[in-house]
């Protein structure tokens, strides 16, 4: 299967474009960054008040959700309302469980997302083992519920996105496919399938995670699935990742997820997800739509070039390599991904580095002398128990040179470890912070989620302690190392019953300190037990007022009052040895 033309090589993919309320979305149109509200649906005020925000910065599509047809219905005044002011914006309302709200919705707006994981299936975390005639009854029955809003919008000329989460893949999916890309590719395919028997074709895909490593392998798998369906299911791609979650580490994680499929190629629209006022979520699809072409770009013509690849494109594995020693560090083998700094920023920091400190240098480059190489050039095997890296004299992109270099030393059968570097130039000392944070988390998230690279080195950065900081957060975002609390939070909506932004400053007030800890914060059910699955707890929005706690994907503790429910939380967590006291602050 193929997910792109060249791994070498930039080419977006042909894509048909769909008209979304006279915005082209595919093609060779340019890529069109959107957002979503926060605002209870039904408050018609603050929606268009939300919306002129957003479009004020730029956002060309604003979704909002309708959790019950009640909300589909005030779309009309919604919609209405800023057509008065002039404004065309085109609103796309994002659907959850309620067939009956599709269909009022799809009069009102200009596209429909449907989650396919919950538009006509339950999701109760049941285990049964179907038989493929059941599994086929299941489709039928999906299939009838669904149609009528097919049907719909072909009729009103209004677009769809099947949109499928990995927090919600349904009971039928999970027990048929398990809780994998494969089973949230064939989730949408089946949606698929209806709109094509009722010849309706104004589709738009997403395969949403909120880890990067399985939204890439499953947006690469839908991709590629549909190629082998045949050349007029080149249906545009939004991409996404979900519950990345505020500041730096929002921005980080889904700069790797979006920024490794961009490179690819993939990708007509997208959406940064972030738990802070929707407007900050703009700036960084532009950076990040912006800076591809420079991320992208290869100084010699790589179009034709051949090169058996090792890697599995939908299927994460670390790529296998020998354990060396370098200057007292262990690189490679089973060791962590170790950060490297220039000799300069090891100066500047050297005095600033506490005892045991969890963000420290791990390895100066300048000692360890890694033996830089052109993959572009034929090159003898690397002397065993050698570090490598790419030489910065390489005339292709940090993407696709590391993607050669590993691939060719596999076939010679090196088991060198490989040192990534984000750019093959230092930034100058006024690069601008924002701009390094989005390009070297595409660089170099895109590299580990193809699992490439023992040691990564940050040259975007000038600042000695930002690179630092920016290199360990980079690794926690692709799930490569633990080295503080991880949270998945969800970027708050109309469905949402608390206010995100403080409870999540709130939660990270008592738990920051919690190492190795994952906590997910979930606005409400939709996406939370299964975009949890990883997580050792959450905080999920149950009622108004009201919190459920989970341990895993499994409810423990139900109907806290919201005044109490970060206080249980910490509770749960002792129960389960997991708390820690923070350690008392140093007197200055």
């Amino acid at each position: 299967m193929r997910y792109c033309d060249n791994p070498f090589h930039y080419r977006r993919r042909d894509a048909r474009a769909v008209d979304v309320g006279g915005i082209p979305v595919g093609g060779q149109n340019p890529i069109v960054v959107q957002s979503m509200l926060t605002s209870d649906t039904m408050d018609t005020d603050a929606c268009v008040a939300q919306t002129l925000a957003l479009v004020d910065v730029g956002c060309q599509i604003v979704r909002i959700t309708a959790p019950t047809r009640n909300d589909a219905a005030n779309l009309k005044n919604i919609r209405d309302a800023l057509r008065a002011r002039g404004v065309r914006v085109p609103l796309a309302a994002d659907i959850h469980f309620k067939p009956d709200a599709a269909m009022e919705a799809a009069k009102w707006v200009d596209k429909v997302r449907v989650n396919p994981g919950n538009f006509a299936d339950k999701k109760k975390f049941q285990i049964k083992e179907y038989t493929r005639e059941q599994y086929e009854a299941e489709v039928r029955r999906t299939e009838e519920a669904f149609a009528p809003l097919v049907v719909a919008c072909k009729e009103r000329g209004i677009a769809m996105r099947i949109g499928t989460n990995h927090g919600s893949l349904s009971d039928r999916i999970l027990n048929y496919y398990g809780d994998t890309p494969l089973g949230m590719v064939e989730s949408a395919m089946e949606f698929a399938r209806v709109a094509r028997k009722h010849d309706y074709h104004d589709l738009i895909f997403s395969m949403k995670a909120s880890n990067p490593k399985v939204m890439i392998e499953a947006y690469r798998l839908l991709v590629a699935k549909l190629a082998e369906e045949g050349a007029d299911w080149n249906y545009p791609i939004h991409l996404g990742v979900t519950e990345a979650g505020e500041g730096e580490d929002g921005r980080i994680k889904s700069a790797i997820g979006i920024g490794a499929l961009l490179h690819d190629g993939i990708g007509d629209t997208i959406r940064v997800s972030l738990t802070e006022d929707s407007p900050h979520e703009i700036p960084v699809c532009k950076m990040l739509v912006d800076q591809i072409a420079e991320l992208s770009r290869n100084a010699v013509d790589l179009s034709a070039l051949a090169i058996d690849e090792t890697r599995d494109p939908f299927a994460y594995a670390r790529r296998g390599t020998d354990r060396i020693e370098c200057d007292g560090v262990g690189f490679g083998g089973e060791e962590t991904i170790r950060v490297v700094v220039s000799q300069a920023a090891w100066e500047q920091l050297a005095g600033r580095i506490k005892p045991g400190a969890d963000v420290r240098p791990e390895g100066i480059y300048e000692r360890i002398a890694p033996a830089e190489i052109d993959p572009l050039e034929d090159f003898p095997a690397p002397e065993p128990g050698r570090l490598v890296t790419v030489s910065d004299a390489c005339g292709a992109n940090p993407i696709a040179a590391f993607r050669i270099l590993a691939a060719r030393l596999d076939r010679m059968g090196a088991r060198n470890p490989i040192l990534l570097k984000d750019s093959f130039r230092a930034a100058p000392s006024g690069a601008d912070p924002q701009r390094a944070l989005v390009a070297s988390a595409a660089v170099l998230g895109s590299l580990i989620c193809d699992g490439i690279g023992d040691a990564i080195f940050i040259r975007r950065e000038p600042g000695a302690g930002a690179s630092l900081r920016l290199a360990f957060n980079i690794l926690q975002a692709a799930g490569s190392r633990s080295f503080k609390t991880d949270y998945v939070a969800c970027p708050s909506c109309g469905r949402t019953l608390f206010d995100l932004q403080i409870v999540t400053a709130r939660i990270k007030s008592r738990t920051a300190h919690l190492k190795g800890v994952k906590i997910a914060i979930m606005g409400c059910i939709v996406n939370g037990p299964g975009e949890m699955a990883d997580a050792d707890f959450g905080y999920v929005g149950g009622a108004p007022g009201k919190i459920n706690l989970y341990v895993g994907k499994t409810a423990v503790k139900f109907n806290i009052p919201e005044t109490e429910a970060v206080d249980r939380l910490v509770d749960l967590i002792r129960e389960h040895g997991k708390w820690q006291d923070p350690q008392p602050a140093e007197n200055s």
